[in-house]
């Protein structure tokens, strides 16, 4: 017996009522892939923007306790040139590497001659932040000269303040490793809008020597490791943190996503709003499903009557509207892919830009495609579908035959 078949017409011949279940599952997958691709687009931009953007790599090495004790040692927790030598061959040889470069916060006062304000800067190797940016279009970090050792850039805000811009001169007023304090002045080569609205107003990125020379140090307090894929961060800290360890380095290695607090929490919130979202779809569709298929059931009686006066099984009965189910689940989930990438498409032409919170760039609205959600939410759609109807199936197969056949 054709299953397939024979659902098949008996969707056609209800065509009504089976229509509306295909909206109804169709709007259904619809949206739980469209919001899907939003937020794997809004994941991808954050992963973008901390690893590349920041600047933050994918692995950050560190002396272990730089981060609870360096502040009140730094010189202990920090890397030492006899370090360094050491320690970057190691990070280099590694297969998936694609560029190593030595880090150094700093803090302290920066001022255009008549005020000042507090900074927190970040020393860089200039010709690395290009490797490290790569392909990123918005410019988080500024451009540095090379050729200016005391050329620095300044977030907008910061510039607005002390009424800088590129060309000024300034100056930076800062604690040595020792605790002396020590000053330098240094020329404004750029601006830049560091994304985030609690750091533009007081973000510097400047050398890696001037830093070096603002902190009297001759070292590093960290080393960026930036990889080939993403993929392989956790698989690369292992593997690294072991050969160090035996180099006989107390070090720790931390991942872009430890570093990058916004990152987490803003993954966490969608990932909140998508499982609510699809609960309610899923509600919606199911119960369109078993109104769907119970009223099919109520209808078609007699005719279930008399297919077991014809030797058909219970089992086939259930089966049949299974069958029934699923293939309106599975024509619901095709017409709304087709709905899905329609919507997609007039979404990315538009244009459409927003300004996320707690940022200070303007985004574009973009879907992506996430092919592993439509796919389980194809499936459970499937499954909870033919869950759906095997209760009305069972119900009416276990009815006896006669009381079926005299249905009216």
């Amino acid at each position: 017996m054709n299953y397939f078949a024979i659902g098949f017409r008996n969707i056609l011949k209800n065509r009504r009522r089976s229509i509306v279940t295909l909206i109804s599952v169709g709007f259904g997958f619809a949206s739980i892939s469209l919001f899907a691709g939003y937020i794997k687009n809004v994941y991808g931009g954050l992963a973008r923007q901390a690893i590349q953007g920041e600047l933050l790599g994918h692995l950050t090495v560190m002396k272990s306790g730089l981060r609870t004790e360096g502040k009140l040692h730094p010189a202990q927790y920090m890397f030492s040139k006899a370090d360094l030598d050491r320690v970057v061959p190691i990070l280099q040889q590694y297969p998936h590497t694609e560029l190593v470069t030595p880090r150094m916060s700093i803090s302290g006062m920066v001022s255009n001659g008549t005020a000042s304000t507090i900074f927190v800067g970040e020393g860089v190797v200039p010709a690395d932040v290009k490797k490290l940016q790569g392909d990123f279009t918005r410019k988080l970090a500024g451009d540095l000269k090379a050729d200016n050792p005391i050329g620095v850039a300044t977030a907008e805000d910061l510039g607005k303040i002390l009424h800088l811009k590129a060309g000024d001169s300034a100056a930076l007023l800062v604690s040595t490793v020792t605790g002396q304090a020590n000053a330098l002045d240094v020329d404004i080569v750029d601006s830049f809008n560091t994304g985030n609205v609690g750091t533009n107003d007081k973000f510097i990125y400047l050398p890696f020597e001037l830093a070096k020379s603002l902190y009297d140090i001759d070292g590093a307090e960290r080393l960026i490791v930036l990889l080939d894929d993403k993929e392989f961060t956790e698989q690369a800290r292992t593997e690294l943190t072991a050969q160090l360890k035996q180099a006989g380095f107390d070090v720790e290695l931390k991942t872009w996503l430890e570093l990058s607090s916004f990152y987490t929490q803003v993954k966490r919130l969608f990932d909140m709003i998508f499982a609510f979202i699809f609960s309610n779809v899923f509600i919606v569709v199911v119960m369109s499903i078993v109104n769907s298929m119970s009223m099919t059931v109520v209808e078609r009686t007699r005719e279930i009557g008399t297919l077991r006066s014809m030797g058909l099984r219970r089992f086939g009965i259930v089966r049949l509207f299974a069958t029934e189910a699923f293939i309106l689940v599975a024509m619901g989930c095709a017409g709304g892919l087709v709905f899905t990438l329609l919507v997609r498409f007039a979404v990315n032409s538009a244009g459409i830009t927003y300004t996320p919170p707690n940022s200070s760039n303007v985004v574009k609205l973009l879907v992506d495609l996430d092919v592993p959600r439509m796919v389980r939410a194809c499936v459970m759609l499937s499954v909870l579908g033919i869950a759906a109807a095997l209760f009305p199936a069972r119900a009416a197969a276990r009815k006896p035959i006669i009381d079926s056949l005299g249905h009216v």
